[in-house]
């Protein structure tokens, strides 16, 4: 299909761009005004070709709110020539173009964010009826609650259109069907309309769908794993906070995205599961002596000899990514992992399975991995242990709705310790703050000692040219600063090294908590990744992987990229993690895993800095944070 457009691009552009916004799609238009009202929305248009939609909904967006418009317009084009006008006619406009394609959206899912306004104008007509359910799944998982699907519908193809275009028939009561099935209601479905374009052959009809709340059916299940099902140890529920503290902390730990004939599953590294296994069940059982099986023997399948018990001396917090391990302990992780990874697959994710059905929700592909006398925490290492597979839908509840699970599973996980037998003396509820206490999630300390240590090294050693100054005011910071966490750790505790910030003292009691808005981060980037470049990433500054000459950015595209990047020219750093010392590990380590959209082996502070912003809308939609 994308080569009949490659190679028509200019004719179908000009095609396109005759009509407007206003007259095509004035039958649904009555919807928009309260989408674009949000000033903080995000609207995808899939299928943006020569970007009339997408430049007519940035520029509202920017007419409605001028200076505090922070609403994401996001173009999907799978042409790529057509894809290149588009991108020419929204430039300077909030709009970002990707190169991706439905029913799998692999891109644009990756982005791990959801969407108030979801328009498809003449594409439904290219997807097979076999790709359609799974097509309406992947919308849905994509829209909001209260969010709105638009599709219009071509009715109408000639032989050459369905042969040169591959185009199929559609059919409203077939896609109310299917948007039905995956909890989609049907806001408008308006009669077949003329052509605008005066083809005879042809007629458009328009479907709005919108999602009522959570529609997928990860709630109930959930409840049910949490509430109902029964428990012979604490498994269960501690994978699915283990799962729950994945999301909300580590989007970019997806591998990828992979279709079933039960929906759309989420691939993360059964490394990383088995780590935070390990990182949660740590205090709760070497340090405070809780027991996790009904009966009393206090070890569990995953303790061995030649692992967990030799590693009695560490803390939860040594169970991080970006840390490195040596020698004896290293070897006793290696085979922690290799436990914990066994433990999951044989108990856990056989036992936990659809309510009345024997049909299994989570899937474990292990891997054998040899222990070795050294072990760096990060992305590409755990996933040597093989991969873990979930639905989409939960992993998509556990990411926006993190803050209301967790207390469930926290308080159903103490009210089943204090079931067994070996914590009776914790079975009074005035007994139970004790068992609450040792279920906090060990969260990163907050400090900035580290940073600090940095900042005096580079104040004494970098040239006057150099000079490290405030990142949101500019201002100098030879006689005070503070440092600071740009994404407020007091609402999203963590203090990796990407998020830590030189700051002017008053400015940063200006910020406090608060979120900074889009525009104040987008205008502080220059000075955020000169710092990230002098303090971790400069062999002559930071120990880090390249001399600066040849640690400079250097520009791989001469023009428009299309990929999973925006359409600006986009840089690299010359250089891969295999390279790098172990500083500057871990700060692409830290960052890759935490923030969306990045590739484990990414080592591009542009993305990285594409990542931020995203992360910083995600906490706004999902925490509602006060900005800055």
């Amino acid at each position: 299909m994308t080569e009949f457009y490659n190679d028509n691009a200019d004719k179908l552009a000009q095609q396109y761009l005759f009509k407007s916004f206003d007259e095509v799609h004035q039958s649904w238009s009555q919807f928009l005004p309260v989408v674009i009202a949000n000033p903080n929305a995000r609207i995808l248009d899939l299928g943006a070709g020569a970007g009339r939609d997408a430049k007519h909904l940035a520029e509202l967006a920017a007419k409605t709110h001028g200076d505090k418009n922070n609403i994401q317009i996001f173009a999907v084009e799978p042409a790529k020539n057509l894809a290149e006008i588009g991108a020419r006619q929204t430039a300077g406009l909030n709009v970002k173009w990707l190169e991706d394609t439905l029913p799998a959206l692999s891109h644009i899912t990756k982005q791990e964010v959801s969407f108030d306004l979801i328009l498809l104008s003449a594409v439904w007509m290219h997807i097979p009826t076999s790709e359609r359910a799974r097509a309406i799944r992947k919308l849905a998982n994509l829209l909001k609650p209260g969010g709105k699907l638009v599709i219009s519908l071509r009715h109408g193809q000639t032989d050459e259109e369905k042969k040169q275009r591959k185009m199929h028939i559609v059919c409203a009561e077939e896609l109310k069907r299917l948007a039905t099935d995956v909890g989609l209601f049907t806001k408008l479905e308006t009669p077949k309309e003329e052509d605008k374009l005066g083809r005879n052959h042809v007629s458009w009809q328009t479907v709005v769908l919108q999602m009522p709340d959570d529609g997928t059916g990860a709630f109930p299940f959930i409840r049910h794993v949490a509430l109902n099902d029964g428990k012979s140890a604490t498994h269960k529920l501690a994978l699915l906070r283990v799962l729950l503290r994945i999301a909300d902390g580590h989007p970019g730990a997806v591998l990828r995205r992979e279709s079933s004939p039960f929906g759309d599953r989420v691939i993360l590294p059964v490394g990383l599961v088995a780590l935070y296994w390990c990182h949660q069940y740590k205090a709760l059982i070497d340090k405070k002596g809780l027991f996790q099986t009904p009966n009393k023997n206090p070890n569990m399948g995953f303790m061995k000899a030649d692992g967990w018990h030799k590693l009695t001396d560490k803390a939860a917090s040594d169970y991080r990514i970006g840390n490195m391990l040596r020698g004896e302990d290293a070897i006793a992780l290696h085979k922690t992992l290799s436990a914990a990874v066994s433990n999951i697959k044989t108990m856990p994710c056989r036992y936990i399975t659809q309510p009345n059905s024997t049909q299994t929700v989570f899937e474990v592909a292990s891997k054998t991995v040899k222990a070795k006398g050294s072990i760096f925490l990060d992305l590409q290492t755990l996933e040597q242990w093989g991969e873990f597979s979930l639905p989409e839908s939960t992993w998509l509840a556990f990411n926006r709705y993190a803050c209301w699970i967790e207390p469930v599973l926290v308080s159903e996980w103490v009210k089943t310790m204090a079931s067994y037998a070996g914590n009776s003396q914790y079975k009074a509820p005035e007994n139970q703050h004790t068992l609450y206490q040792a279920l906090n999630w060990e969260e990163p300390k907050r400090t900035t000692i580290e940073v600090r240590e940095r900042f005096e090294q580079l104040k004494t050693n970098l040239p006057k040219s150099e000079q490290i100054r405030c990142v949101w005011s500019e201002k100098s910071l030879m006689q005070s600063y503070d440092i600071d966490h740009s994404m407020p750790f007091a609402r999203w505790p963590n203090n990796d090294l990407w998020n830590l910030l030189p700051t002017d003292c008053q400015v940063n009691n200006q910020k406090s908590d608060r979120l900074p808005t889009e525009h104040k981060l987008k205008q502080a980037k220059d000075r955020i990744q000169h710092w990230w470049q002098v303090a971790w990433l400069d062999n002559n500054t930071a120990s880090a992987a390249l001399p600066l000459e040849k640690n400079k950015v250097k520009d791989v595209s001469a023009g428009y990229l299309i990929s999973t990047k925006s359409f600006t020219p986009t840089a690299t750093l010359e250089q891969t993690t295999e390279d790098m010392p172990a500083e500057s590990k871990r700060f692409f380590a830290e960052a890759n895993i935490a923030l969306p959209g990045l590739n484990s082996d990414n080592t591009s502070i542009d993305d990285l800095f594409e990542a931020l912003v995203m992360q910083r809308g995600r906490l706004k939609e999902m925490q509602q944070l006060r900005e800055w």
